[in-house]
């Protein structure tokens, strides 16, 4: 199926289930975010040579990476069950979400080591940090299917992480593509930013859960790519 086939129906899925994505995937966005807001503004208000973290703050970034995880593991849930025909609330979706969200966080970590470790290593060299960079966008689209392995079919994080690498290894180009989606909304975030620095707390809230929201856009494509490769190599 060529990509911009998979694109129109990810769109067609987004938009008809628009409210049911937002049932769950907004409150937890919105949270997440404004957690996100306060740490960024105690974080401003430190001493930049010598900044100290308290235990509030930790805490609040353990949260914020809980949640993250379980809107993935939700998001991930809902649109395989929605694939299989079901209707799942938001509560019960959020309830059977949960189980996930260890497996999650452990292949994220080991994963997110992994793609960031050409980086690092090269950034030593100097311009050869490009070279970093650029390994580290293709590690990152083969192992972009984590938590469909994971959640879809219950594979523990390391087999997880070794079966989306095989997996990818035929339509990584397309990845990519999909991938790069997140840029406009990156951007529109951004320019808005700039635009109104001084902007009250909960305009900053509204706009970047709108933003959030409309990006996962990109993770029901990534799904749409899962199916169809997936149904290809079962055929």
């Amino acid at each position: 199926m060529s990509l911009s086939s998979i694109l129109t129906e990810a769109y067609y899925f987004f938009r008809n289930h628009l409210w049911q994505l937002a049932s769950f995937a907004v409150p937890i966005l919105a949270i997440e975010i404004g957690l996100q807001l306060w740490l960024g503004n105690t974080i401003e208000q430190m001493d930049q040579q010598a900044p100290e973290f308290n235990g509030t703050q930790v805490a609040v970034v353990m949260t914020i990476l809980l949640l993250f995880t379980l809107l993935i593991a939700a998001l991930t849930l809902f649109m395989e069950l929605r694939t299989a025909g079901h209707q799942p609330p938001a509560p019960a979706l959020i309830k059977h979400s949960l189980p996930y969200i260890p497996g999650l966080l452990l292949a994220g970590v080991l994963s997110g080591l992994a793609i960031a470790a050409p980086t690092m290593l090269l950034s030593a060299f100097g311009p050869a940090v490009v070279i970093g960079l650029g390994i580290s966008a293709y590690l990152g689209a083969r192992l972009a299917y984590v938590n469909f392995m994971l959640v879809v079919e219950r594979l523990s994080p390391l087999q997880a992480i070794r079966e989306s690498f095989m997996f990818s290894q035929a339509f990584t180009g397309k990845t990519i593509a999909v991938l790069l989606l997140y840029l406009p909304f990156m951007m529109v975030e951004s320019l808005l930013a700039s635009a109104m620095p001084d902007a009250p707390f909960i305009f900053n809230l509204v706009l970047k859960t709108v933003i959030g929201f409309f990006s996962l856009y990109v993770n029901v494509a990534l799904f749409r790519l899962y199916r169809v490769n997936r149904s290809l190599n079962q055929a």
